[in-house]
């Protein structure tokens, strides 16, 4: 996709809770103590063992123990001490922090002091040492050293923990968190245990009518979603938190404007596809952006199908510092290829992605390469230098308006483009080649997507391309969020600056999806059996209206549509349509294995005919025609509407007209008169 010339935004982050700090409450662990904590750590448990195995004999005779027990124990406890020790190290026990002491540590505790006793149990028996150790005394010194060693562990963090409560709740924005579940109540935990986090929960909502009444963490569940007007107004709630990582878009949708409404703020966890991935942690809090309200479920992604396709791979992305590029580069470089080689014309977005890849894929191979996808010599020289097992082709001029009128360049960039780097695929024997689409590809009204679809017809059409060994593909997909020049950037500019926010018409609709997500999803469709030498299509859910986005843009900043921010509407621009299409009437999808992913079945044509129409589109690209231009163009692509058709209709006819008009005279010699 058209690169920026801007270096990458970072990713907004909110105050990480939950991290170790000094504004915790509870009693500082000197320096001193702090550095030999393991020394400390192994003493205490040490200490415990005699403890708790002279705990267990007290208990068996009334704290009255004869004096051939306590021979008994004195003798046993060395066996015993070396066998907690070492069981101990086995399960990790000594390694934990006492004061983030959990469940999982609860569970190693009882499997080191189980296996523990069974073996002391078994020595006793070999040895013989019955007579001196009542059985009834293992069980008994099982349960007082879990007891003892979980109770000292247990003991720590509640010294640690006992004064965080009350702190939270004399400071801090009064908050309502909505969502009781497993997120919620881990988001209240971290709150807890970071005190300036500027955050006073005052309770939690949600939906679930089992819930209702109930606390967590001493947080009372004092609702629903449909009471929040009455709960903010009753407990004087400033802050309203989303801790639903995996809520729908109307869901969302719903809970903000309520917040709106109500004037309150309203922020949100991470996304659950950015928890999966590690690209955040749930408490990240942000605010609400409008990816959120157009978000949809996640999709299940067949992680191990991408692995075992691009691992080990040398991987060439044309368009690499692009919007679509650029993410593919950094999806690519988790699945840990052997070499990473990005194609971009822009310098500085070029530096910028390379460096961010060589910051967080430091074994990675990172090769970044200047070049222009439509000239053959150097493109030759590339795949002759790096020979790429996997080429994704995400080079594009993608903007409607601005081809319109770059008609030569659409050309030159769209098509001849992919031309070269499929050929230099072929020629060099590349694995795998695969065409980032659009949905301007179906039934194009604009040169952009007349041109797209004329690159999906080259990589599935032309019969040298089809023979090789290279497996073709094409993904087609609509709008993404985000994208440099996409209308979600450009609306939040004119809110920054005061408006008017421009909307081309009322009624125009679009499908959206964000960035990751198609990334994600294109790297699905590249690796399914099934889309090979084929179009495969994106789910892309819902069409959105341009209006509605708009409006939720302007209230996500704290203004009312039409009255705080004017909203305008300017006129569908050439080449654009009221609605896209996946796919049109000739076309038909089935599904595949993996989900949101299809098959578009289509009927490229006659190969004659294309390979004519290319050597005629070239011609006139060489000449400069732009009015042949076009009309190679639609020659190519049947299918194109009415708009583009007009228009080379109207070319035609000035370039008529321009031919038969006389030609002015040329002037003769200037006559210099002298002096």
């Amino acid at each position: 996709m058209t690169p920026t010339l801007k270096p990458p935004e970072p990713v907004p982050t909110a105050r990480v809770y939950g991290t170790q700090s000094s504004s915790r409450h509870g009693p500082e662990i000197p320096g001193f103590l702090l550095r030999h904590r393991r020394k400390l750590v192994f003493a205490i448990q040490l200490g415990l063992v005699p403890f708790a195995y002279l705990l267990a004999f007290g208990l068996r005779f009334d704290f009255v123990v004869p004096e051939n027990y306590l021979l008994g124990f004195l003798v046993t406890l060395p066996i015993l001490i070396g066998l907690r020790l070492a069981t101990f190290r086995f399960f990790g026990v000594h390694d934990g922090w006492w004061r983030h002491v959990g469940m999982l540590d609860l569970v190693a505790l009882i499997k080191a002091v189980s296996v523990g006793t069974i073996f002391f149990g078994a020595l006793i028996f070999v040895l013989r040492l019955e007579a001196l150790v009542p059985r009834s005394v293992l069980l008994l010194e099982w349960g007082a050293a879990i007891l003892c060693f979980g109770g000292v562990r247990f003991g720590v963090r509640w010294i640690r923990e006992r004064e965080i409560p009350n702190a939270c709740s004399r400071g801090g924005k009064r908050t309502l968190v909505v969502g009781a579940g497993s997120a919620g109540a881990r988001l209240i935990r971290e709150i807890h245990l970071e005190v300036a986090s500027g955050i006073h929960p005052v309770g939690f909502v949600d939906d679930n009518a089992v819930k209702q009444g109930w606390r967590i963490h001493g947080i009372p569940i004092l609702g629903t979603t449909a009471e929040m007007g009455t709960l903010v107004k009753r407990h004087r709630i400033e802050l309203v938190i989303v801790a639903i990582p995996s809520a729908r878009r109307e869901q969302m949708r719903r809970i903000v404007e309520r917040c709106t409404s109500l004037g309150v703020e309203c922020k949100i966890v991470p996304p659950l596809g950015e928890l999966l991935d590690g690209r955040a942690r749930l408490s990240q809090l942000r605010t609400v952006r409008v990816e959120d309200l157009l978000g949809r479920m996640p999709v299940r992604l067949d992680l191990k199908l991408v692995h075992a396709d691009l691992r080990g791979r040398t991987v060439l992305i044309t368009g690499g510092a692009g919007s679509i590029g650029s993410e593919l580069a950094r999806q690519v470089a988790a699945y840990e290829p052997a070499h990473l080689v990005l194609v971009e014309q822009a310098e500085s977005a070029l530096y910028f992605v390379h460096h961010e890849l060589v910051r967080t894929h430091a074994l990675l191979d990172v090769v970044p390469v200047i070049a222009d996808v439509a000239h053959p010599e150097r493109m030759e020289s590339v795949f002759a230098e790096h020979r790429p097992d996997y080429v994704l082709h995400a080079a594009a001029y993608k903007h409607v308006p601005m081809m319109e009128n770059n008609v030569p360049e659409a050309a030159r960039n769209n098509i001849l483009g992919t031309l070269c780097v499929a050929n230099c695929a072929a020629r060099h024997g590349a694995r795998k080649f695969v065409l980032i689409s659009t949905d301007k590809a179906v039934n194009p009204s604009s040169v952009m997507g007349a041109t797209k679809r004329i690159a999906e017809r080259i990589i599935l059409g032309i019969p040298e391309l089809r023979q090789s060994s290279t497996d073709f593909r094409a993904v087609r997909f609509g709008n993404v969020l985000g994208s440099d020049g996409s209308v979600v950037p450009l609306f939040r500019r004119q809110i920054e600056a005061g408006g008017p926010v421009t909307v081309t018409d009322p009624e125009v609709t679009r499908f959206f999806m964000t960035i990751p997500e198609a990334v994600q999803l294109v790297l699905q469709a590249a690796a399914a059996p099934e889309a090979s030498q084929r179009i495969a299509m994106l789910e892309m859910g819902e069409p959105v209206k341009i209006l509605t986005l708009a409006e939720n843009m302007i209230r996500l900043s704290g203004l009312e549509p039409y009255t705080e921010m004017p909203i305008i509407f300017t006129g569908l621009r050439q080449g654009e349509k009221l609605y896209e299409e996946l796919m049109s009437e000739v076309e038909k999808t089935v599904p595949t294995s993996i989900e949101k992913v299809h098959i578009v079945q289509t009927d490229e044509g006659c190969e004659l005919a294309l390979q004519a129409g290319l050597k005629r589109l070239t011609t006139s690209l060489n000449e400069a025609d732009v009015s042949g231009l076009l009309e190679a163009i639609c020659a190519l692509v049947p299918e194109c509407v009415a708009p583009l058709r007009e228009r080379v209709s109207l070319g035609s006819r000035h370039q008529r007209e321009v031919e038969r008009a006389p030609r002015p005279h040329a002037l003769g010699p200037i006559a210099v008169s002298a002096r």
